[in-house]
């Protein structure tokens, strides 16, 4: 039975993690489970209170409500993001494997029914959360929910937004919320049959599910750009991927 009171999560002891639980099993109110992310997954941090929780949260993430499930997919799926952290939780994938194991599965599920994109792109976060995929399991979302992707360039190492959707698909230096005169060069998109390895995963689970436009906008995160303040091309997947 676990001890949770010498166990840590954001804001010290995580003896309040139990009753934390018991709210968002027992209803699926936003402001709740707002409350249980921020103490055990605080800014994308693990703690050691994060993994203790994961076999509650894979029975919730089994749940036929949707919400619970839904909610529950998405804190685990961050939890084991951070699973590479330096949490003093010892070897949580190994220690917490038959859990873990159970989360593809119900996460698969809810992916394949989800017709709102934002939940989706979290939903499929979550996915590389569970497998382990270090850098995408902890960006992917914020990207493709916001159309851009804030990177370095390689060459100068000027700081670039990389803009795909609604605003267009350019890379820029300066803030393009501004009109007219911000220097900007075009996106070069992957084609299709172009991407691999994780691009052509995505790209392919994008489709398989009908998320067309998700599809669309992994063609450019897995394309090439061009800075405009050194013309130096580079890879936006890679600049995304690379250490802060």
């Amino acid at each position: 039975m676990t001890d949770w009171s010498r166990l840590s999560h954001a804001y010290g002891s995580a003896g309040d993690i139990p009753a934390l639980l018991a709210r968002v099993e027992a209803e699926p109110a936003p402001e709740a489970w707002t409350d249980l992310w921020s103490a055990l997954c605080h800014q994308g941090s693990a703690y050691p209170a994060g993994f203790a929780a994961l076999p509650r949260l894979a029975g919730t993430a089994g749940s036929d409500d949707r919400v619970r499930a839904v909610n529950a997919l998405n804190l685990a799926g961050a939890i084991m993001a951070g699973a590479g952290q330096p949490h003093g939780a010892g070897d949580v994938r190994a220690r917490y494997a038959a859990e873990v194991a159970t989360l593809p599965a119900a996460v698969n599920h809810r992916l394949r029914t989800a017709t709102d994109r934002g939940e989706y792109v979290d939903l499929l976060e979550s996915v590389l959360g569970f497998e382990g995929v270090a850098g995408w399991s902890e960006d992917l979302a914020w990207g493709l929910g916001n159309e851009e992707y804030e990177v370095s360039c390689p060459g100068c190492e000027a700081d670039l937004f990389v803009v795909f959707g609604e605003r267009g698909f350019f890379c820029t230096a300066e803030d393009h919320a501004l009109p007219d005169d911000v220097a900007t060069r075009p996106l070069r998109p992957a084609g299709p049959a172009e991407l691999e390895g994780l691009g052509r995963r995505l790209h392919d689970i994008a489709l398989a599910d009908g998320h067309h436009d998700v599809a669309h906008a992994l063609t450019f995160v897995f394309g090439s750009a061009t800075c405009p303040e050194c013309e130096a091309g580079f890879s936006v997947a890679e600049r995304v991927a690379a250490p802060g």
